[in-house]
């Protein structure tokens, strides 16, 4: 009998707000929910919860629960930084993003049901256009052979999901789930994941972006998130753009360069300074993104070690990101892409092949491979830049000022992937890279970029994502490259503010005022 997920009562309660509240009134609401006392992480986990449980996932990525559940992980560390009431902004984003499509016709009604854990075997799958070469690739031997328990249950959902067999691949999924550690659970998304990168870069940063809101609202929720993830790979990947890109050239290289069968580190070490910084200049200085994969495989079959590969793509995905003048307020993928990767470096339960495979694939994105016909910012790479005898706080100001000043772009008529970042947008990198060069307050500047990417509320959450990755990037990079990171913020910030979409924010801030 069909009866969809409830949650326990308090987390109900807070559930249907996020669901029957008119979207009108959402903003008010919930700022007066956060204002009487409701925790910020209560509330996020009620809207991640409600627009997984109600809305349908999109033909392709936007809309439903895609954006949402990715937006996790920055909307609670943007949160976490900000002071006083500012912290609601993030939270207030969240929810009205979430509520909004609950109510879209576009995305529901849609209920998800209760479904119970199965155990599986491979041949419970099949489909009279996919041959069973095909439904199994991918497989190991072993779960070709396992006729019961965990390599047979994997078997049968990697089966499922190239025969976009839904039900059936969440049924698979929920078992696995409680017979994996939670690492070894996501690394079962991964092939797919990894290989359908090259259509559509969502097909990777949808599972592991889950995985890391589950590390924010809890993973007892993974029964939930999950099955978004799982529905979202069990289905036609469209692929974006038209490109060379080519997924076993990316596999030829982890057999040409041995680098399965070779000893790579997992950890980095102050020796592999050098390499890493040339490394991730090269390849932020490419003309041809697709040829990185090559390079990365390389340098790794030279030695470099995995931590050490994960940060010099960091270091070459801030340089490409400054050399292109592509104005997409979305345009976040070169950072969250890499920040995602890095984060399954350090997951002991995600297979080696699947990191290596991660590092080759991290220029391969449509969406990243979209800034190639734009590569013409290249002396924001330019070391010398003029000094500045401005104090912290009016260098500061300057940049603030320089973002706010932006030239309003109608998206909606240009379209976001029309968009070019005005020349002006080179003052505020020039600002930022003098505010970094005298080696001011690093902590001081994000904050104020972060309130910043609380103001978007047009690109689903990808001004709050770009932020989290690059701060995230920036703490985890070597002294020497650091600046790289602090001025891709500044230039993300210019380029998100150039739509104006601020009604939210508006709103709240007026709350907030008052």
């Amino acid at each position: 009998m069909f009866k969809a997920i409830e949650f326990q009562s308090d987390v109900e309660e807070m559930v249907r707000f996020v669901e029957e509240t008119d979207p009108a009134d959402i903003v008010a609401k919930t700022y007066q929910k956060l204002k009487a006392g409701s925790s910020g992480g209560g509330l996020l986990r009620a809207s991640t919860l409600a627009v997984v449980r109600s809305t349908e996932l999109p033909p392709q990525h936007h809309g439903g629960p895609v954006h949402p559940v990715c937006g996790v992980h920055a909307v609670q560390n943007v949160s976490e930084r900000l002071t006083g009431e500012l912290s609601f902004l993030p939270i207030i984003q969240h929810t009205v993003l979430c509520n909004n499509h609950v109510h879209s016709i576009q995305m529901g009604p849609y209920l998800m049901p209760v479904i119970e854990p199965m155990p599986g075997v491979p041949g419970d799958i099949g489909s009279f256009h996919i041959s069973d070469t095909d439904l199994t690739e991918g497989m190991s031997a072993e779960q070709k052979r396992a006729s019961t328990g965990i390599e047979a249950t994997k078997g049968a959902f990697h089966k499922s999901l190239r025969a976009m067999q839904a039900p059936a691949a969440e049924h698979y999924y929920l078992w696995l789930l409680e017979h994996l550690s939670h690492a070894e659970a996501i690394d079962q998304l991964l092939p797919l994941a990894i290989a359908r990168n090259g259509l559509d870069d969502h097909n990777f940063l949808f599972p592991v972006y889950t995985a890391r809101a589950l590390d924010c609202i809890g993973w007892e929720w993974a029964g939930v998130l999950c099955r978004a993830a799982v529905r979202f790979q069990a289905r036609r990947a469209p692929r974006l753009i038209r490109n060379e890109y080519d997924f076993a050239d990316i596999e030829a290289l982890i057999k040409e360069h041995r680098l399965l069968d070779i000893d790579i580190p997992d950890h980095s070490n102050p020796a592999e300074s050098d390499q890493i910084i040339q490394l991730g200049l090269a390849l932020g200085k490419s003309k041809v993104y697709l040829r990185n994969s090559e390079v990365m495989a390389e340098a790794l079959a030279a030695g470099l070690s995995l931590e050490g590969a994960g940060e010099a793509l960091s270091i070459g995905a801030a340089a490409a990101y400054l050399s292109t003048s592509y104005g997409n307020p979305m345009d976040s993928h070169l950072h969250t892409g890499t920040n995602n990767r890095r984060y399954l470096l350090n997951q002991t339960g995600v297979s080696l092949e699947n990191k290596l495979l991660g590092l080759l694939t991290g220029f391969t994105g449509p969406e990243v491979m979209l800034a190639e016909r734009l590569l013409n910012w290249e002396d924001n790479l330019n070391g010398d830049v003029s000094r500045s005898d401005q104090s912290q706080e009016q260098l500061l100001n300057a940049i603030i000022e320089s973002i706010e000043g932006q030239p309003w772009i109608d998206w909606r008529k240009v379209g976001v992937a029309q968009t070019v970042a005005p020349d002006s947008v080179k003052e505020t990198l020039t600002l930022a890279r003098q505010y970094a060069d005298k080696g001011y307050d690093a902590k001081v500047y994000f904050d104020q970029l972060a309130e910043i990417a609380c103001r978007d509320d047009f690109t689903e959450m990808h001004a709050l994502k770009h932020f989290q990755a690059i701060a995230d990037e920036y703490y985890a990079t070597r002294a020497e490259c650091q600046w790289l990171h602090m001025v891709a913020a500044a230039k993300s910030a210019a380029i998100v503010h150039l739509g104006r979409e601020h009604r939210v924010y508006e709103q709240a801030k007026s709350l907030i005022a008052a």
